[in-house]
């Protein structure tokens, strides 16, 4: 059986005070293996987004602990935090989050630079991982002049171009239509996944959970259940 690429329990987390507090996560526990894709869903509230923040590393749980191939995450500091997510952890965003100042080849450079790899080895490997998702003759081009689906490949290239061993997607197919949404999960399935990366993706889009190994069900906080995909 493949390793345990994440292995999180007991995770609590509240936002607001007084009348307004509300338990985003109730003592969650969950796993995901290396080589296979998680899918994360529930309706708008139910967790989600919260359960994603706190397995990687982005938002500290009340309660609870969440280990990374064998990495107690949150016994360490915020900067050990911070580089070990920079080193093994890639997050693609609903929005993107592309800078718009910068080329699509400098977007996708990002995680290279931050790790203080010379300027022009960074951008050599950011062209390559432009070519795995298709956009090598976009690389001059700020991000406006990209449509929506080609911006989600540039924010997948650069989740996926220092290699981390976890991917993480937050609603990647939200702004997208069907045809392009599900274009965009097959070349995660099928180029991005293997055996030594685990994908979890949180998501609303149903067309998307025949390509997942297992689908995670969320409501008010709590994991409901556990389904088998379609491992499509």
């Amino acid at each position: 059986m493949p390793a345990i690429a994440i292995d999180a329990h007991g995770l609590n987390k509240w936002f607001g005070e007084g009348d307004a507090r509300t338990h985003a996560l109730s003592d969650v526990a969950m796993q995901a293996r290396f080589g296979e894709m998680l899918l994360i869903v529930g309706p708008s509230g139910s967790g989600k987004t919260t359960l994603l923040s706190v397995i990687s590393g982005i938002l500290r749980p009340d309660s609870g602990a969440v280990s990374i191939d064998g990495v107690d995450l949150w016994q360490q500091d915020d900067n050990a935090i911070a580089d070990f997510r920079l080193k093994r952890i890639g997050f693609v965003f609903q929005e993107y989050h592309l800078f718009p100042r910068l080329t699509t080849v400098e977007n996708v450079a990002i995680p290279l630079i931050l790790k203080r790899r010379d300027w022009d080895d960074s951008i050599a490997e950011a062209m390559t991982w432009l070519d795995v998702v298709g956009l090598r003759n976009r690389a001059a081009l700020p991000p406006m002049k990209l449509s929506g689906g080609e911006q989600q490949r540039v924010a997948i290239a650069r989740a996926i171009v220092s290699q981390p061993d976890i991917l993480i997607l937050d609603e990647p197919t939200a702004s997208l239509d069907g045809d392009t949404g599900r274009s965009i999960i097959d070349f995660v399935k099928h180029q991005v996944l293997n055996d030594h990366r685990c994908i979890v993706i949180v998501t609303h889009d149903s067309r998307i959970f025949d390509y997942a190994d297992r689908v995670m069900h969320m409501e008010d906080g709590k994991l409901k259940t556990i389904d088998a995909g379609g491992g499509k």
